[in-house]
């Protein structure tokens, strides 16, 4: 304990462990509960699932201008609060945009070679929406230090999925099931969230002030300008494998695809979701008081590897296997796309827990051009997959030049930090 308490401050290391353990429960909750769906739904119906959240998960980023992300660093609440209602703002006019494409959702199922995904088409300004608010109230929390809320929307939102999951599976609702629960699990966190929060921790947000608003619109435009196409260029070409890929070569290899990252990914989250709303606002305060910051940066690094690269060798060996074991006989491909995806995990973990740096020292731009080097790598390896029809090849390509990447961004990144130390020595 006296190690971590070197590195981290009491109340951060509470913090932390705060959202770490929310994490873990809804982590733990979602793996508990997917031996049970692989069995009432088919790769089929998780891939249309996945098309269905990739596609929202783009329009999820465009809806706020990434202005959310900003919620942490003015030093006045009126001013944070005149950014959350930017935010909300801007999602109410795309949720009507959206609305006004449902006449044409055949057309748009039909350029993914997913006609059933028409079907389903009406739900996604909902679930657009909904997740649109959770992201701008999850800053606002941050900026609270309200972690209590953060964790119990995470531990809410995945009881409310696996139930909703295994209960249209049960009723027989096949793909469409998995699609009702991804809208109503968020819609009913996100009300026992609000109204939980409502006269302690919301107040300030039902004064509306125009003036501030556009004030603050203009002080931090560089997250439409930059932080934004950084944001959507890192969703879409994370996104890529699914919305590419499902035209040549269907919804079941994109459904196994869609559990490794699921599988892998999920566990990676937890941990990074929970270091970087803590650091994010911890950074924040330091920097803006001139502390110093190197100290915790080179402690995450080291202790990030001594954990990390024994835990991902021994996983190399029973991955298919385990992931044969867990879901069925048929789900153990899934393993073995999860290897390929090892080393990009490693990077990931590093540059997702640490990226909040491009907003704290206003170096969004080059978060944007790092963004844009890594969509146009993916999506050549990709297409080399495609070239070849060879869907492993694709995915493998994907990965390899992904972890290459995040690695030299993550360097990038303690670069900010080691000239923020230099100025603070002079």
């Amino acid at each position: 304990m006296t190690k971590i308490a070197d590195i981290w401050s009491k109340q951060s290391v509470r913090n932390i462990g705060k959202l770490l353990s929310a994490n873990i429960i809804a982590q733990v909750i979602g793996l508990l509960v997917y031996p049970l769906l692989t069995r009432l739904y088919t790769p089929e119906d998780f891939g249309l699932m996945n098309l269905f959240t990739s596609i929202g998960g783009v329009l999820i980023l465009v809806s706020t201008l990434d202005w959310h992300k900003a919620v942490v660093l003015p030093k006045h609440n009126e001013d944070a609060g005149a950014i959350v209602h930017l935010s909300l703002l801007t999602i109410g006019v795309l949720t009507v945009v959206i609305l006004l494409t449902i006449p044409f959702s055949q057309p748009i199922a039909n350029l993914f070679n997913t006609p059933e995904l028409a079907t389903y088409y009406w739900l996604l300004p909902a679930y657009v929406c909904l997740m649109g608010i959770w992201n701008v109230l999850n800053y606002w929390f941050i900026r609270c230090k309200t972690y209590d809320r953060i964790s119990g929307y995470q531990i809410s939102q995945s009881l409310f999925s696996a139930g909703y999951k295994s209960g249209f599976g049960f009723m027989g609702y096949s793909g469409g099931g998995l699609i009702y629960s991804s809208v109503l699990s968020p819609l009913c966190s996100l009300v026992i969230s609000i109204s939980l929060s409502v006269k302690k921790h919301l107040l300030p947000l039902f004064s509306w002030n125009n003036d501030a608003c556009r004030q603050m619109a203009a002080t931090y435009s560089n997250f439409p300008k930059f932080s934004l196409p950084h944001s959507l260029i890192n969703n879409i070409a994370g996104q890529l494998p699914v919305l590419l890929l499902t035209p040549f070569f269907g919804q079941r290899l994109i459904g196994f695809w869609g559990m490794a990252l699921l599988l892998s990914f999920s566990p990676i989250s937890m941990i990074t979701n929970a270091l970087y709303q803590v650091f994010y606002q911890d950074t924040t305060t330091k920097v803006n008081s001139g502390k110093s910051i190197a100290h915790v940066y080179r402690r995450f690094t080291t202790w990030s590897f001594v954990v990390i690269i024994p835990f991902f060798t021994a996983l190399w060996f029973i991955l298919p296997w385990l992931t044969q074991w867990l879901l069925g006989d048929e789900w153990y491909v899934t393993g073995e796309y999860i290897r390929w995806l090892l080393p990009w995990l490693l990077s990931r973990y590093l540059c997702a827990s640490t990226g909040y740096l491009y907003d704290v020292f206003s170096k969004q731009k080059i978060g944007l051009y790092f963004e844009i080097i890594i969509a146009g790598a993916r999506l050549i390896g990709l297409g080399v997959g495609i070239y070849f029809h060879d869907f492993v090849l694709a995915i493998a390509c994907y990965a390899i030049v992904s972890a290459i990447i995040n690695g030299v961004q993550y360097i990038w990144l303690m670069s900010f930090v080691r000239r923020y130390e230099q100025e603070l020595a002079i």
